[in-house]
């Protein structure tokens, strides 16, 4: 018996050595209870901690995936930024002719002569947008940046008479000299 106390009280008899046996295993039993509670604690800290850093891993990830995607937007916004303003037909006084087009359900105009009015009804020219304003872009350069970026072509004509086989007008052919 390691504590003098226990001993003392066995020796004047006021206690007997079942007693004193079973305040040792209450004793030891809070202990291993005590011992286990904070294990669990511990445990569930633990958890509670790998469970934020899956997530944190989880929100940088897809943090990234959207920053990766916004730069290749970007990057594609240049490229077709560049492709128009080195391909793009100078236009100059001599562009008289207004030709209207609607882009976001607004009616725009851009000033053309009378060529590249005739090449943009054949789709030999498209109209691209960039910086808030409209160019004529050659229909290969056209091709390449509706493939990018379908929003940055404004109008393309691309083999129109082909897709209207239902059209009942398709028999009548639009005046050249209409302007609307």
């Amino acid at each position: 018996m390691n504590n003098p106390f226990q001993d003392q009280l066995l020796k004047a008899g006021l206690v007997t050595k079942q007693q004193v046996q079973k305040a040792k295993q209450d004793k030891n039993r809070k202990k291993k209870q005590q011992h286990s509670k904070k294990e669990k604690l511990v445990d569930e800290n633990k958890l509670k901690a790998q469970q934020a850093l899956a997530e944190k891993a989880r929100r940088d990830r897809e943090l990234n995936k959207k920053k990766e995607e916004q730069a290749r937007q970007k990057a594609i916004s240049i490229e077709i930024n560049q492709l128009i303003k080195d391909n793009c037909l100078a236009r100059d006084d001599k562009c008289e002719i207004i030709y209207n087009f609607e882009h976001n359900k607004k009616v725009k105009r851009i000033y053309v002569n009378a060529e590249m009015k005739q090449r943009i009804m054949e789709g030999k020219l498209g109209i691209a947008r960039i910086e808030g304003r409209y160019e004529l872009v050659p229909q290969n350069i056209a091709e390449k940046i509706q493939q990018r970026n379908e929003k940055r072509v404004v109008i393309f004509n691309q083999d129109q008479e082909a897709d209207d086989e239902n059209n009942p007008y398709s028999a009548y052919q639009v005046p050249d000299d209409l302007v609307w």
